[in-house]
């Protein structure tokens, strides 16, 4: 879905659509989406999904008959995937279905915020009779190893127990999504923007040409102004060159590897581009540790294609890749320091 769920939902309230935000509580073995997973579903359409499928579609639908009941505030339903949807993952899931209305406003706007600035955040949900409490809290860098999802202070889990009056449900957000910047706003440009919108970035994009203002999501700046972005970048961010203009990308690939941000750099061009960048940079001085910095081709090697949609998928699928491999390394290093 897209990422920041709150927002979708409040755009459903904006709207004066009754609305309900549907929750992957837990699951058990294979499972189509994992604990956390939200989809926000209204009577005409949805926004997010849980996996698809017959869990998917079943959820929705008893969605769907709760906003027409009118009563009652929520849910949890359990799904033994194969016994009872015939679907082939076999696994187990537990579902948070929960209306939504204009007193849900508060907690989801905060929400909507903290995702916006890629704030850690955890939702409190306490179970009374009848009726659901809720609030968003700040989460502290020492907390971030929990669970996602705890129920009266335990793993939830996809059978046993449910939620007991006075029970209380904390869903832990996504970490803090790493920056992307993105330099040019062509026509590659544009089709990695679109592709990464619903990944686990957040975008930063600019370009130099006063006619891509038009553009939504591009900021436009004077050279001077871009290199500076790139000098400074963060050490968790990721970069992509890709301007109309192969002087601009040499002055962007220099200003981010004298800068020593970046845990990715790459500039788009053939082999060729890149054995002149390379040669250029370590006449200007740049060491050979400081050039293994640089990706260049940028995307998966095997794929060949020139076509815009193709670089961006092949670019996002690079990307999330070395993402998952630090992650790896980071939970691998941290098992080894306890």
């Amino acid at each position: 879905m897209t990422r920041n769920w709150a927002r979708a939902a409040l755009a459903r309230l904006d709207a004066h659509d009754e609305a309900a935000l549907v929750t992957v509580l837990a699951t058990e073995g294979s499972a189509p989406r994992e604990a956390g997973t939200k989809m926000v579903v209204w009577r005409d359409g949805q926004a997010g999904t849980i996996g698809g499928g017959n869990l998917e579609h079943r959820a929705a639908d008893q969605a769907r008959r709760m906003l027409d009941a009118g009563q009652t505030p929520f849910a949890i339903q359990d799904y033994p995937l194969g016994p009872l949807l015939a679907q082939c993952c076999g696994g187990r899931v537990r579902l948070l279905l929960e209306r939504l209305n204009d007193n849900s406003r508060d907690w989801l706007t905060d929400a909507a915020r903290r995702m916006d600035a890629a704030q850690p955040f955890e939702v409190r949900t306490r179970f009374e009779p009848g009726l659901l409490s809720k609030a968003v809290a700040p989460i502290s860098a020492s907390q971030e190893d929990g669970p996602a999802i705890t129920l009266a202070g335990a793993v939830a889990t996809a059978r046993g127990a449910r939620p007991a009056p006075g029970d209380e449900l904390v869903e832990r957000a996504d970490a803090p999504r790493p920056p992307l910047l993105l330099f040019g706003a062509g026509h590659v440009g544009q089709a990695i923007a679109r592709a990464f919108e619903p990944l686990p970035f957040r975008l930063f994009w600019y370009d130099t040409r006063p006619e891509t203002a038009a553009i939504p999501g591009v900021t436009v700046l004077e050279p001077a102004e871009m290199a500076a972005k790139a000098m400074g970048a963060e050490p968790d961010a990721y970069g992509l060159v890709l301007t109309h203009d192969h002087a601009l990308d040499y002055a962007l690939v220099s200003a981010g590897l004298a800068g020593g941000g970046f845990c990715y750099l790459g500039v788009i061009g053939s082999k060729t581009k890149r054995a002149r960048f390379m040669s250029r940079l370590r006449d200007d001085g740049f060491s050979p540790a400081v050039l293994t910095r640089l990706t260049s081709p940028i995307g998966l090697p095997q794929l060949k294609s020139k076509a815009p949609e193709v670089i961006a998928v092949s670019v996002a699928a690079d990307l999330l890749t070395r993402q998952e491999a630090a992650r790896v390394r980071n939970d691998e290093s941290a098992s080894a320091s306890l």
